[in-house]
């Protein structure tokens, strides 16, 4: 089983996210043969979009899961702004923990993270738990681990295939079990050489997934592995 994650970040309104799902579905129907149950496809929408994605999802018919980009560390209640793991049950099966940009940005640290790691497992959500090097702090029981180096956030740089399975097989040594997934400046041009190594589980795509045929580009050359 190969993860394909596509994490769309702050972006599109809702008649964009209308326009992808409409032409992604038009994707689905002309190549109806083709299997995608080697596949997990698993799309990532801002949290104003979750409600319009799930429709627009099950709408078409389409063989994906939701994943939210963040959580917060705190259950329901007076926490103003913020969006617990509750809310997000309804409309998700994984989300996004530790990014990179969350890491930066907002200055999240191991103990935040660990926080909603445990948020997301007492309401049956999967995370999606991000880190940027090897050596980082990973909280037990985590079954998806996202490797990205920051350095390849966006810049167009990725890592070696070498070098990236290398580091998957370091730090699924140390968390048994896990899969590990690969990000940072993905596309359809260099995604297979991260697929098609022997440790590596899936990868997690920015910008490429923005763009349904790049996606869908992806998806198809995945499935044939």
């Amino acid at each position: 089983m190969k993860y394909i994650i596509g994490n769309w970040k702050s972006n599109k309104n809702h008649l964009e996210v209308e326009d992808w799902f409409q032409k992604f579905s038009q994707f689905f129907v002309k190549e109806k043969a083709t299997s995608f149950n080697n596949l997990e496809i698993i799309v990532c929408p801002p949290y104003i979009h979750l409600f319009l994605t799930k429709n627009l999802r099950d709408k078409y018919k389409l063989p994906i899961k939701l994943g939210a980009q963040d959580i917060s560390p705190f259950d329901s209640g007076a926490y103003t702004g913020a969006i617990s793991a509750k809310m997000l049950s309804e409309f998700v099966e994984y989300v996004i923990i530790g990014h990179s940009e969350r890491r930066t940005h907002f200055g999240e640290d191991d103990k935040i993270l660990s926080q909603k790691v445990t948020m997301a497992k007492d309401a049956s959500l999967e995370p999606i738990f991000c880190i940027p090097d090897k050596t980082s702090f990973i909280p037990d029981s985590i079954s998806i681990i996202g490797y990205e180096p920051v350095w390849a956030i966006g810049t167009g740089k990725t890592d070696t295939p070498e070098n990236a399975d290398g580091v998957a097989v370091f730090v699924k040594q140390k968390n048994p079990g896990s899969a590990l997934i690969y990000g940072g400046s993905v596309n359809p041009e260099n995604a297979l050489n991260f697929l098609t190594t022997k440790h590596i589980d899936g990868i997690l795509i920015g910008g490429a997934s923005l763009d349904p045929i790049k996606f869908w580009e992806i998806i198809v050359n995945a499935s044939k592995i």
